[in-house]
């Protein structure tokens, strides 16, 4: 089965530098790993102490952020390492002030490159995000001495370890992982049935990254005099589905104000043919020479969504309406803010929670969720959109502090 494993790697290393060729995001990570381990030299010595933490992308990174601070913190003569497999993780975050001495893609996972990467630093600690699992590079790690965790793990049943050809994966998941942080009892449940017991429920690290998001400054420029007093929809990483709904909305209430922030700047484009009245948010920077009246505003900017959900009365959170994956819906409940979304989320237990707690609310079809949304903002239903504004985030206020939970157990 190594021998498979590597096979597999190979003919991925080649798809993806043959496909690069013809799509810039691939492109991006096969040329941007090109250029991980120089980055590694020139930062870290051989003799010093390195935590890592992998995520695979952006999402993930989030949901690490917590525990890696508080590691730092800890340890204060260790330096700090993050690798990323995607390039949408990896583009958000170099841009930004961080807390790591080193931010670059995870190297291919073919034995001696992960062997000449790992050779350059002495890594004391590694854990990677929710499910990125890397055979070499586990077992290299391991052969190091370093210790390994996996925090906010999610296990669902439609992974390899629960097939009829999943005892390999399994058997080295046992080998070279020292904890399972899992989000869910379920996930906890899965894993024991496959001989995974080195495992406790410590909940979602993300969670304790949005109570964070409250407490930092959320001020986006010029958004309060765009909303002017009205209500405010911000339709938060949208996609096609989500965009319908927000043309759905704007034509039966002309006075909500809407935020679309796109999930990818390439589509603001097409949101300004939808949308021909929208202002863009770079357009308003200037807002003195900008009629501020339009109902519309498109970000084309990065890194301001979290903010914007603290301006929202209600948010549309995009991905959920197809196979792409729902985006992150906790950074808008924190803001109690009612959250509305797609009925495709099944690696997203938080979205079933939510909408237990009537703090959020899942629809199959565009048409019904812009309805509800329209309900929600019509200023009839004042009371309904306080209670769900309220649940939302008493939703996210009740969970526990997962960090000092995996930190307890880290350090003990």
């Amino acid at each position: 089965m190594n021998l498979l494993y590597n096979i597999f790697i190979s003919f991925l290393i080649f798809g993806m530098k043959v496909f690069s060729l013809f799509n810039d995001k691939t492109k991006k990570g096969v040329d941007g790993r090109k250029q991980s381990l120089d980055k590694v030299k020139s930062a870290f010595s051989r003799a010093d102490k390195v935590i890592w933490m992998h995520a695979a992308s952006l999402g993930e990174y989030e949901q690490g952020l917590p525990v890696l601070e508080k590691l730092k913190d800890q340890f204060q003569d260790h330096k700090i390492l993050i690798t990323f497999f995607s390039p949408s993780g990896y583009e958000n975050v170099i841009k930004k002030k961080n807390i790591a001495d080193v931010i670059c893609y995870l190297p291919f996972d073919k034995k001696h490159i992960v062997k000449e990467f790992i050779s350059q630093f002495d890594v004391k600690l590694f854990f990677t995000v929710k499910y990125d699992y890397w055979y070499n590079l586990l077992a290299e790690l391991k052969e190091r001495k370093a210790k390994v965790y996996v925090i906010s793990a999610l296990f669902y049943e439609r992974q390899s370890f629960f097939t009829s050809y999943g005892k390999w994966f399994v058997k080295q998941l046992k080998k070279n992982i020292d904890w399972f942080f899992h989000q869910t009892q379920f996930s906890l449940a899965l894993a024991k049935s496959v001989g995974l017991v080195k495992s406790s429920v410590t909940g979602d690290t993300r969670f304790d990254r949005v109570k964070q998001l409250r407490n930092l400054n959320n001020h986006v420029e010029h958004i309060t005099d765009f909303i002017d007093g009205h209500k405010a929809v911000v339709f938060g990483s949208s996609w096609q589905a989500e965009e319908k709904i927000a043309e759905m909305v704007s034509r039966k209430n002309n006075t909500v104000k809407i935020i679309i922030a796109p999930h990818d700047l390439k589509r603001v484009e097409h949101l300004k043919n939808i949308f021909s009245d929208a202002l863009l948010y770079s357009e308003i920077k200037d807002y003195q020479s900008v009629n501020l009246n339009s109902q519309i505003l498109i970000i084309d900017s990065i890194g301001l969504l979290s903010k914007l959900y603290s301006y929202a009365d209600v948010a549309v959170v995009g991905g959920g309406f197809h196979d792409a994956g729902l985006h992150n819906i906790l950074e808008a409940a924190t803001f109690g803010v009612p959250v509305i979304f797609g009925n495709h989320y099944k690696k997203n237990p938080e979205a079933d929670d939510l909408i237990s707690k009537n703090g959020g609310k899942s629809f199959a079809d565009e048409y019904t969720a812009a309805e509800f949304v329209l309900f929600l903002v019509n200023g009839e239903n004042e009371e309904e959109l306080a209670e769900m504004s309220e649940n939302a985030a008493n939703f996210v206020d009740e969970k526990p502090d997962s960090t000092e939970m995996i930190l307890q157990k880290i350090l003990s």
